[in-house]
C-alpha cells in the first residue's frame, strides 16, 4: 500500500482527487453544531482540510476552532478564504495529527479515521484521549460499512466499540438517521468522552 503521508495528501489535493468532500458540512454535524450551546469550546478538526465544518462552526459563532492537517495545499486554500478569522477564532496548524500537542473540549470526527492507515487506528484512540480535556467528546461520522481498498478504509460498530472502550466511553454509537443521501445506512453517529481513569 502507498504511503499515506504528506506528499500523497498534498498530491490529491492538488489533483482535485477528493471524494470525500460533499462541498458542505455533512447533514449530522450541521444538527449536531446547531443544538451546542457554548460557543467558546476549544474546537479541533483533524485533517479538517476543506474547511467546511469551520466555516459552519464560524457562522454560528463559535470562537475558538483549530483545523490541523498535514497538506499544505489545503491549509493554504483555507488561509485564502478565512483571512479575517485567522488567528482569532480560528487557527490553522500544519503537521501530523500524532504529533500535536494540545488540551481541547471538543474533537470533531469527519472523515479522517478512515483516512489513516488501519494500523494507526489503536494509536488514534490514544492521541485522542490524550487531546481531550477531562470532560471533553470526541464527535462524529464513523464509516459502518467496508470499501475493497482504502483510503478511505471502512469499520463497524462492532469493531468501534473495542477500539474506542479501552479509553472511552460511548454516549451514542449509532447508525445515522440524517446521513447525506450517498452515505445513508454506512454511517455511526459517535459522541465519546474519555474514561477519567486513563489519564
Amino acid at each position: 500500500m502507498q504511503e499515506l503521508n504528506q506528499a500523497y495528501w498534498n498530491e490529491r489535493y492538488e489533483q482535485g482527487n477528493t471524494g470525500w468532500n460533499i462541498g458542505t458540512v455533512s447533514s449530522p454535524l450541521k444538527d449536531y453544531f446547531d443544538q451546542l450551546p457554548q460557543k467558546n469550546l476549544r474546537i479541533l478538526i483533524p485533517g479538517g482540510g476543506n474547511g467546511h465544518e469551520a466555516e459552519y462552526l464560524l457562522s454560528l459563532g463559535f470562537t475558538n476552532i483549530t483545523i490541523l492537517d498535514i497538506a499544505p495545499i489545503a491549509l493554504n486554500k483555507l488561509e485564502e478564504r478565512f483571512q479575517s478569522h485567522i488567528g482569532q477564532s480560528l487557527h490553522l496548524i500544519l503537521g501530523d495529527f500524532f504529533d500535536h500537542q494540545g488540551q481541547y473540549d471538543l474533537i470533531i470526527e469527519q472523515t479522517f479515521f478512515c483516512a489513516l492507515d488501519p494500523k494507526l487506528r489503536q494509536a488514534y484512540v490514544e492521541k485522542m484521549a490524550a487531546l481531550l480535556s477531562n470532560n471533553g467528546r470526541l464527535s462524529g461520522l464513523l464509516f459502518d460499512t467496508q470499501f475493497p481498498a482504502g483510503p478511505p478504509f471502512g469499520g463497524n460498530k462492532q469493531e468501534y466499540q473495542d477500539l474506542f472502550s479501552t479509553h472511552f466511553n460511548f454516549k451514542t454509537l449509532a447508525p445515522c438517521y440524517n446521513s447525506i443521501p450517498q452515505r445513508m445506512g454506512n454511517e455511526c453517529f459517535i459522541i465519546a468522552t474519555k474514561k477519567q481513569a486513563d489519564f
